[in-house]
């Protein structure tokens, strides 16, 4: 029987990562090697399903995931990128800027500490440059991503992969009235459950 070749999408990050049998966390599989090579068949939200070559499969937290490059594109298509880091980028100086902006009027007097304080809750910066290497946080992801040159990927995160949002259910269809009953007809015998008309002859 011809069993067709497995191609590799994506491989495991290199420590590893946890499955599932189900997309949720409440039910834990074995864990996926170091750089194991795996095929994503499907996503839903953040969870990825995914099959290793000797066709086990299981669901995994799919932003963890490494892609693996893929040949170049047939002639008229248009080549696959990978996560540009250059915006993130761009919002990490803005970021640092604004909160260097709240250090230097602290410093001159301009403000006070309570309004630093308030000025700067929330704000969460993060980055960390070693040669070509770099890991940025991205505050509205909530996760770190590793950049080589414009490439990027996520590196690690601290919310649970998250479902898409389910669709409202449709609202039942109300119930038909019940007719209202009726005498029995001519010659037929009252049900003791029934209700009748009740007529006036005008005679006691």
């Amino acid at each position: 029987m011809y069993e067709p070749e497995f191609v590799p999408t994506h491989v495991a990050p290199a420590t590893g990562l946890p499955t599932w049998q189900a997309p949720d966390d409440s039910s834990p599989s074995a864990g996926l090697d170091p750089l194991l090579p795996v095929r994503v068949t499907e996503h839903r939200g953040d969870w990825a399903r995914i099959v290793c070559s000797n066709g086990w499969s299981a669901w995994v937290d799919g932003r963890l995931l490494i892609t693996v490059p893929q040949g170049p594109p047939a002639v008229g298509g248009s080549p696959a990128r990978t996560a540009d880091a250059r915006p993130l980028l761009g919002r990490l100086v803005e970021a640092l800027d604004g909160y260097q902006a709240l250090v230097q009027d602290l410093a001159a007097g301009r403000i006070d500490l309570e309004t630093f304080n308030r000025a700067t809750t929330g704000v969460r910066i993060g980055a960390v440059v070693d040669g070509e290497s770099v890991w940025l946080f991205d505050a509205e992801h909530d996760r770190w991503c590793y950049c080589d040159g414009a490439r990027m990927a996520t590196y690690a995160t601290s919310e649970p992969p998250a479902m898409p949002p389910a669709e409202p259910a449709a609202e039942p269809m109300p119930e038909p009235m019940p007719e209202p009953s009726r005498g029995p007809s001519r010659g037929g015998d009252a049900s003791p459950t029934e209700t009748h008309p009740i007529s006036w002859t005008g005679e006691p």
